[in-house]
């Protein structure tokens, strides 16, 4: 029945079912998840052994957690892909390249782990088609950190392969792993299975009395109930049951298990014990390192009596018959013992193939301070870093400043391990070693690196103000040392400012650009990130001349800067978000927009970096907004809410917020609204409040309920914000004239005019002409109305083209001039509906009635019901991807592409890839239409930016 060394599962008939169904399902083609959680010795070890033994006619693949493994990047992943590694080559470049550099199999620069995670994916992918391929994981909770993070990427991004994933947890060490995947719990065995396993292992009858009392200490443990009874006859256990139970009767059941064991190895021979010790603090079961080691420390190997104490197995090399063994072999040692088998290990192991294990063993044979020692841990911590380890980098920086013996070098030390683990998302351990790096002397560019980093933690946590002095001062610290992390560090306090919203004030967005501009700091390095501070910090000291020049050659240059190394692109990508918000904000440049959010897409999927790809996916759905393809924008804001929940980061709200308020459904914006309110104010991310004026300025202004847009735009306007003032603006001046309140109207227009003076922009003309028809009157209004129709088309802001028809027909047909009104209005109505803003439509419609016109009210019907995930897969494929490519965009396998395209065959009614092009023109997804046309995603965004016709009156 089983593989395992146990008797048969007594007990554990709804666990077998559990994982032979996983079974039927993987050969069938499947992906199943499953995570056996459960205390020490419950019984999570077995069931692994089940499985992997009924798995016939596939391919396993296992690896196991060592506590002693842990902070070794990538250890436990490399294990597990060990069959698969001859197809390394065949993977996509950038994922091939990622896999061998964390692998160590080649140098470059540091890989992104979720790139990692997307070439196991496709190696576990390309394995199942041969045969179907089952993962088992033991004790998940001691994989290295990294490897653990990938394989639940892996497990999360499994739909339609033939790959299985079974894991085993011990709780409660390991309650934050895994969470959220597919969970069984295995409790103790109930009093009838307990005693049935019990009975079968004591030789002779066991009383009743005893057995119950047993069964009743043991809690239905599996492990403690063979471990206790193992070699003890029934009498022994009828009369030495309390000598038994008694020294650990307080403590848990694992920890009675594991003195048993404790027990077991103080009668072996001083050797053997040593032997044991050698293989519980190397993990890695290499015969010809344990040798070494034992023959330095003079002592000849004899396993036979841990084998016949049944403490071990041995087959080449010694496998302890469960984790307790190792902990108790372990923890038993007295501390001097352990220091000697770490030095022996250390020098056993080879300098030159394993570095990092040498060095890792040298420094737990440290008794107290060791230069030595901590320089090979500082090494290693950089060779992590290199393979992507950064959580592994952070706790080996960690553990060489502990040996550090020089209060200098340690304080440098402890601030290169705080930064490692904030980057290894562990604010609160990055606090500690910050703490610790306080207590040290440091010099002044350490006390900057340190001031910096604390704001970092602080931003993370909250998004609130109080991050800006913070980076105000670490960037005033960096300017004296004349360091170029300086500029850099003034651009996060102004990005700070942007979601903390505060414009004025001491620490507002003004006060860092006065600050960076009195620093008189070198260059950073990069001309476009230099550029861009100067850009900045004029236009927040309202020199909109200077700074719109420095920022429009900043933006040229991201748009076009050579990135030759994987740092380059990530600190492009960091700067991304600051420059967009510029570009939106201040230069109202929808091109530029486009440019720099469809390169940050690019570059994001191009290098790995999950952690860069939501908020750039963001800010693409955006441009597609005010393109008025309101469906794209729809599936990159559900792929990067997709990627942002695999991969544990806070979901970006603002294009989902403006989306909701372009559709205009109020009842489902409602609700969309008050979320996003209420994590803003949790967060701290005062932006969101105040870009919430101009998204419900949109939202009340297309619904015709001009009085809550006139109070929702003014708060946006008084927010004080770094962003959404402008656009603000515009909606108020509108809300206000419906509200009949031109002297607000024109104080709103005249604070738009001066912001937007000097931008030579389409967008922020049209914006200007509109604003300024709405409060004039006669030929000089109509000009007006015809100069923001002909700029907007011109800035290609096509949702503002057909809300300029909608408002200029409604001016013609109050002048009288009702055929004329009747055309704009048709046009307006014909682009509102085809974008499926809804508000927009119907009040559209309601004025064509009032001229006179039968419009019927548009009822949604659609022929395709396509999730947004399926309407991408699908335009991709229209656009001629292949599957392959289209999973590597995605960060999904090509088989779950597959799996995704037969849906959306059946959905549309097709049958064959080439009729995609055709089907997605004609059938509306996520109750938007495509325009019509040949049907590739190119012509169809063209489509969507086509001036739409205009009239002047005759």
């Amino acid at each position: 029945m089983t593989a395992s060394p146990y008797p048969d599962l007594v007990g554990r008939q709804r666990e077998c079912a559990l994982l032979d169904d996983l079974l039927v399902a993987l050969r069938a083609g499947e992906s199943r998840v499953q995570v056996l959680r459960g205390e020490a010795g419950i019984g999570k070890s077995v069931l692994l052994e089940y499985v992997v033994a009924r798995a016939t006619h596939t391919t396993v693949t296992r690896a196991r957690g060592v506590e002693a493994d842990m902070e070794l990047p990538y250890a436990s992943l490399h294990q597990l892909c060990a069959p698969f590694l001859n197809q390394v080559d065949a993977l996509p470049g950038p994922q091939r390249d990622a896999l061998r550099v964390a692998f160590g199999m080649a140098a470059g620069d540091p890989p992104d782990r979720f790139l990692v995670g997307l070439a196991v994916l496709t190696l576990l992918t390309r394995a199942s088609e041969t045969q179907p391929v089952l993962v088992v994981v033991d004790d998940a909770q001691w994989l290295d950190q990294v490897s653990l993070q990938t394989l639940e990427f892996v497990a999360r991004r499994l739909l339609a392969e033939a790959v299985a994933m079974v894991f085993a947890v011990r709780d409660p060490e390991g309650q934050t792993a895994l969470a959220g995947l597919p969970k069984t719990v295995i409790g103790g065995l109930d009093a009838a299975a307990a005693a049935e396993l019990l009975g079968a292992t004591v030789a002779g009858r066991l009383e009743k009395r005893v057995r119950d009392r047993f069964v009743a200490e043991m809690h239905g443990n599996p492990l403690a109930l063979l471990e206790f009874s193992r070699g003890r006859s029934a009498a022994e256990l009828a009369y030495g049951l309390d000598s038994a139970t008694h020294r650990s009767a307080q403590g848990t059941v694992s920890s009675r298990v594991e003195q048993d064991f404790a027990d077991r190895l103080a009668a072996l021979p001083a050797p053997t014990r040593t032997l044991l010790l050698i293989a519980a603090a190397e993990p890695v079961g290499d015969a010809g390192l344990l040798v070494r080691a034992a023959t330095a420390l003079e002592i000849t190997p004899d396993v036979e009596p841990a084998k016949t104490a049944g403490l071990i197995d041995f087959q080449g090399s010694i496998r302890f018959r469960h984790p307790l063994v190792r902990s108790a072999v372990y923890h038993q040692a007295d501390l001097e013992e352990r220091r000697a088998v770490h030095r022996a290990l250390a020098a056993a192991t080879d300098p030159t193939t394993d570095p990092d294990r040498r060095a890792w063993h040298a420094a737990q044979a440290a008794s107290g301070p060791d230069e030595d020692a901590a320089a090979g841990l500082e090494q290693a911590a950089d060779r992590a870093r290199q393979r992507g380890g950064i959580a592994a980098e952070a706790v080996l920086l960690e553990r060489a400043a502990q040996l550090t013996p020089d209060a200098w070098a340690r304080g440098r030390r402890a601030v290169a391990a705080a930064e490692a683990h904030f980057s290894a998302a562990a604010p609160d351990r990055a606090t500690e070693q910050a703490t610790l790096a306080e207590l040290c002397p440091l010099t002044s560019l350490d006390r900057a690196r340190l001031a910096r980093l604390r704001a970092r933690i602080l931003f993370a946590r909250s998004r609130s103000d109080e991050a800006a002095p913070l980076l105000l001062e670490a960037a005033a610290q960096f300017a004296a040392d004349r360091s170029p992390l300086a500029r850099e560090t003034y651009l996060e306090a102004i990005s700070a400012t942007v979601f903390a919203g505060r414009l004025h004030g001491r620490t507002g967005a003004r006060a860092a650009a006065v600050a960076a501009r009195g620093s008189g700091t070198p260059s950073s390095g990069s001309q476009a990130a230099d550029l861009l501070l100067d850009g900045l910090a004029a236009l927040l000291a309202d020199e909109y001349d200077t700074g719109l020049t420095a920022l429009r050659g900043a933006l040229e240059l991201l748009a076009n800067e050579e990135l030759p190394t994987r740092e380059a692109t990530m600190r492009w990508l960091l700067l991304a978000p600051v420059a967009l918000e510029a570009s939106i904000h201040y230069a109202w440049d929808l091109h530029a927009w486009d440019t720099l959010a469809t390169r940050a897409v690019r570059l994001a999927r191009d290098v790995g970096a999950l952690g860069a790809l939501p908020p750039a996916l963001i800010y693409a759905g955006g441009v597609h907004i005010h393109y008025g393809d309101f469906a794209e924008a729809a599936r990159m804001i559900d792929e990067a809410d997709t990627i942002a929940a695999a991969t544990g980061h806070a979901p970006h709200k603002y294009a989902t917020l403006v989306l909701a308020a372009w559709r205009g459904d109020a009842e489902v914006a409602a609700g969309i609204i008050e979320d996003a309110r209420a994590s803003a104010v949790e967060r701290g991310e005062v932006s969101l409040l105040g870009a919430m004026g101009y998204i419900q300025g949109v939202l009340f202004n297309g619904l015709a309920r001009y009085e809550e847009a006139l109070v929702a735009a003014r708060s946006g306007i008084d927010h004080d914000g770094f962003n959404f003032t402008g656009l603000s603006l515009v909606e108020h001046v509108e809300a206000a004239i419906r509200c009949g309140k031109p002297d607000q109207a024109r104080a709103s227009l005249d604070r738009l005019i001066e912001l937007t003076r000097a931008v030579d922009s389409g967008w922020a003309r049209g914006a200007r002409a509109r604003s300024q028809a709405l409060l004039a009157d006669g030929e000089e209004a109509n000009t007006l109305y015809q100069t923001a129709i002909e700029e907007f088309t011109r800035g290609r802001v096509v949702v503002e083209v057909a809300r300029t028809h909608l408002l200029y027909g409604e001016w013609l047909r109050r002048s009288r001039r009702t055929s004329l009104a009747r055309e704009h209005l048709r046009t307006a109505y014909d682009m509102f509906d085809g974008m499926r803003a809804n508000a927009f439509a119907e009040r559209t419609r309601r004025e064509l009635i009032a001229t006179g016109e039968h419009v019927r009210a548009r009822v949604t019907k659609l022929a395709a019901d396509l999730t947004p995930q399926e309407s991408q897969i699908a335009t991709l494929a229209a656009d001629g991807m292949t599957n392959a490519k289209i999973g590597a965009e995605l960060f999904i396998s090509p088989h779950t592409v597959e799996w995704h395209l037969r849906k959306v065959y059946t959905k549309l009614g097709i049958n064959s890839r080439r009729a995609l092009p055709d089907a997605l023109v004609t059938a509306p997804a996520l109750d938007t239409r495509e325009p019509a046309g040949d049907g590739t995603r190119q012509n169809r965004r063209q489509r969507s930016l086509r001036s739409p016709r205009t009239s002047r009156p005759r």
